[in-house]
């Protein structure tokens, strides 16, 4: 669900931009204000996890399109919703510098349909009023399973829909906004329960071995260190990245596959723009590893975001000790 700059007027990504930013400030206050301990490590493998699962396409039957989770529910169900926030944007934005996942121009944009409508909205709207774990001690996985999708559904539904809306609103590209909106809703639909399904795999687990991690907003409860868990969310990421993704699907992913449906192709114009052309520079210096073409790229992204996340994450915690 990345989008281009194509897609966008400098107007709607500027205020995107400021929204997102915003979020981001929010974000880092309420990690200062955070007393959990040993949030920054699983901040970062966890965001490094996301990362690799990330570049696992799956197909989606019938349709000819592909998708991939997006991470937002999951973080949020791990790190509470605006640990997980920040620790999704910190993906995404290592996706758009280094991989030119996603335009630059765009990244206030990504950064709201993927990252604030899952964590924010999905998460405390869905998630965590029906699968309470501080008061559901024991859900059953089934109940795990429906929640995991219902909220993922809704995360992935809110971002396309934001992605249509954002469309629309920039008015510089010739998509059908009908049509547009009916594929872009109905083929994330689709994805959502495929995410749903795999959120909840990793959350029935984990209910089962260290339950204690699914109450981010409750120290009381937490059973002791969490150095294997980091372990195994590292040793995770490096399987997903170096092993698994080269098994992910070809095929177009929901916003490709939309585009293409409704324009023939799944490349837009570019928009031309001091401020498209200035991003547009900007990204093209910056993304060394363009369209994950390198062998090691999951890898080396995966530890591009721990490295990030460990680092901002460390810096926010270190100024609220110092305060």
């Amino acid at each position: 669900m990345h989008m281009s700059d194509a897609m966008l007027s400098p107007e709607v990504a500027i205020a995107a931009d400021i929204a997102a930013g915003a979020l981001l400030v929010i974000a880092g206050s309420k990690l200062k204000k955070s007393n959990r301990d040993n949030l920054v490590p699983l901040m970062g493998v966890t965001g490094a996890f996301i990362f690799a699962a990330q570049m696992v396409n799956f197909a989606i039957p019938g349709t000819g399109s592909s998708g991939h989770i997006v991470g937002g529910v999951l973080l949020a169900a791990l790190l509470g919703p605006w640990a997980g926030f920040l620790t999704l944007a910190s993906v995404i934005i290592i996706q758009c510098l280094i991989f030119a996942d996603g335009g630059l121009m765009a990244i206030g944009c990504n950064l709201l349909n993927m990252g604030a409508m899952t964590a924010l909205v999905a998460y405390p709207l869905i998630f965590k009023p029906l699968l309470d774990f501080d008061s559901q001690r024991h859900p059953s996985s089934l109940r795990i399973f429906a929640v995991s999708i219902l909220a993922c559904v809704l995360g992935l539904e809110l971002g396309a829909v934001m992605v249509s809306l954002e469309t629309l609103a920039s008015g510089v590209t010739a998509i059908p906004a009908g049509k547009f909106f009916l594929l872009m809703t109905s083929i994330h639909l689709a994805i959502g329960v495929g995410e749903g399904l795999a959120t909840g795999a990793v959350i029935v687990f984990i209910n089962k071995v260290r339950p204690d991690l699914l109450v981010p907003d409750n120290q009381a409860r937490r059973k002791g260190g969490i150095r294997g868990v980091v372990i195994s969310f590292a040793v995770a990421a490096v399987i997903v990245a170096g092993g698994l993704s080269f098994l992910a699907s070809s095929d177009p992913d929901g916003l490709e596959w939309s585009i293409e449906k409704v324009t023939g192709s799944s490349e837009l114009p570019e928009v031309a723009g001091a401020l498209a052309d200035g991003s547009s520079a900007i990204q093209s210096a910056t993304s060394i590893m363009p369209d994950y073409e390198n062998t090691f790229s999951g890898i080396v992204g995966a530890a591009m975001v721990l490295i990030l996340v460990w680092a901002v994450s460390s810096l926010l915690m270190k100024t609220k000790q110092t305060k």
